[in-house]
């Protein structure tokens, strides 16, 4: 009797651990998935900010040539990078998935620092001391 006992109780644990070797599997794959899912949708959003900057570099150009430019043509960019930020927002991550998001969110908030400042050198032009123009009066003077 103990011989009988005891065989099936090898043969279940035997079952457990094909059970838990299969569900470790399969929560490996389904994190594999999700990683996967996380790098292709920061990459899906670093392609549209690779978009804004150019657009944003094209502001600049103008900006820094003294050419007046429209607020709209701050504030689509600036919302539309608000977008991409949204979107990096909604995407769970792990590990280096993680560490390029963390990076895109950084170079978003950099572009927009760079808006705030053409959009302030754009509304005063003599905001940029490289532009400014410096008006100094030579007083002659008279000896008594």
């Amino acid at each position: 009797m103990g011989l009988a006992s005891s065989t099936p109780k090898a043969s279940s644990t035997s079952k457990e651990k094909m059970t838990n070797t299969k569900d470790n599997k399969v929560e490996e794959v389904k994190e594999s998935e999700e990683i996967s899912k996380a790098f292709a949708a920061v990459a899906g959003v670093r392609k549209e900010v690779d978009k804004l900057s150019e657009r944003i570099a094209a502001l600049e150009v103008a900006v820094n040539s003294g050419t007046k430019v429209t607020d709209e043509e701050f504030v689509v960019p600036a919302e539309l990078l608000m977008r991409e930020l949204l979107k990096l927002d909604g995407i769970g991550a792990e590990g280096e998935a993680r560490l390029q998001r963390k990076a895109e969110v950084r170079r978003i908030q950099k572009y927009h620092e760079t808006l705030d400042k053409l959009k302030t050198i754009n509304s005063n032009p003599f905001s940029d001391k490289h532009k400014a123009v410096s008006v100094t009066t030579n007083w002659e003077t008279f000896d008594s």
